[in-house]
């Protein structure tokens, strides 16, 4: 593999809808260039060094993708044609293995299993006819991942520097029904405007996601800390020193302890079970959950941040979901007041019963579920009284 990153080389980090701003802060912070959200994506530029700390560091992201290569296609054979003109020998040689995924917005190709199959079929080809020998096609555990998105008659094709998605951290060993993913979780927080040392409170925490992401933010933890291996330090311009700066600068900017309370409850016993494993998976201790029923949680704090993913009434049945919603904005309105309350859900129902108007409003997907994520402001006595102070 010829050296191809320079200092200015272009990035795009994938992430979810409704976290972009989110993700551009994150690169910006850790010193990335010519930063531009998109949908579902920021664009950036950096060297080596940006490429580690942004697969390292960032929360937020699903992927990291290096643009190598792009051409026009309108059809099938035009896609052979352009993928097979690039120099394939400058990123790889045919002892490595290869997979192939691909994305496709577009009216001129309808399947991204197709578009995968074709490119593969182009790489393959080169090699065997340049060198009488092709590399093999590994889905589960390749040396080059390779990313072919398709937007209209564009084609771009990237090199997968994260390998696995960046939300799997490794210290999730085990989750209950339909978990939120940890990137959904890390963005969620963020959103919610919580700093470390306020309070923060799941009282419907599952497999504690939530809770486990932002005692992370807490101690300043990164989540590639818990990751056994990333697609970039597989390639033969992996710079091995750059890296291990990354991990060492990590680890020294660690708080080593959790800044104000962070806690909540669940309340199916299986549930706590699993999130208080998950916790000590990740080394994060001092995190307060209790198996409860969500009505009768107790804390001692004046103010703090609630943040919550009910049931939507989807992939958990739910036999009532407007009592199930009116009973959580009666609880934060008893129990909550001088609090900001967030919930995320796709129960269009569920939001009428709340009875409660949201100060914030967030268009999001949880898998392939439309959501919204809502803000409330808990205050004590009038809204009127409230703002007159």
């Amino acid at each position: 593999m010829k050296e191809f990153i320079k200092d200015e080389h272009n990035f795009l980090a994938k992430t979810l809808m409704g976290l972009e701003t989110v993700l551009a802060e994150e690169l910006t912070s850790l010193g990335a260039g010519n930063v531009v959200p998109g949908k579902r994506s920021v664009s950036f530029t950096g060297g080596k060094e940006i490429l580690y700390r942004a697969n390292y560091h960032c929360r937020t992201a699903i992927r990291i993708l290096v643009p190598v290569y792009e051409f026009t296609a309108r059809n099938e054979q035009e896609l052979y044609d352009g993928v097979k003109k690039f120099d394939w020998d400058e990123l790889f040689t045919n002892k490595n293995s290869i997979a192939i995924n691909g994305t496709v917005f577009s009216d001129y190709f309808n399947h991204s299993h197709f578009v995968s199959l074709k490119t593969k079929d182009a790489i393959v080809d080169q090699f065997r006819e340049k060198h009488g020998i092709r590399p093999n096609v590994d889905t589960e555990n390749p040396d080059i991942t390779i990313n072919v998105h398709i937007h209209k008659d564009k084609v771009t094709i990237s090199l997968d520097s994260s390998g696995d998605s960046l939300h799997l951290r490794g210290y999730r060993k085990d989750a209950k029904e339909a978990p939120i993913s940890e990137v959904l979780a890390a963005g969620l927080i963020k959103l919610s405007g919580w700093q470390p040392g306020e309070p923060l409170i799941d009282f419907m925490c599952g497999s504690g996601t939530i809770l486990s992401e932002a005692a992370l933010i807490s101690e300043n933890v990164a989540p590639g800390v818990f990751r056994l291996k990333f697609g970039f330090e597989k390639w033969s311009n992996f710079d091995e020193s750059i890296f291990d700066q990354t991990k060492v600068s990590a680890k020294e900017q660690e708080n080593q302890t959790i800044k104000g309370f962070i806690g909540g409850c669940d309340h199916s016993p299986g549930a706590v079970k699993v999130a208080l494993q998950n916790l000590k998976e990740a080394g994060l201790r001092d995190i307060d959950i209790e198996i409860s029923d969500f009505k009768k949680y107790h804390h001692n704090f004046e103010s703090g941040v609630v943040i919550i993913n009910p049931p939507y009434g989807e992939r958990i049945a739910v036999d009532d979901i407007q009592t199930l919603y009116r009973e959580i904005g009666d609880t934060w309105k008893s129990n909550y007041k001088g609090f900001k309350c967030w919930m995320i859900t796709s129960s269009k129902e569920g939001i009428k019963s709340i009875g409660l108007k949201p100060f914030k409003k967030y268009d999001m997907m949880n898998g392939a579920l439309e959501c919204k994520y809502l803000g409330f402001d808990i205050y004590a006595g009038s809204k009127k009284a409230k703002y007159n102070e």
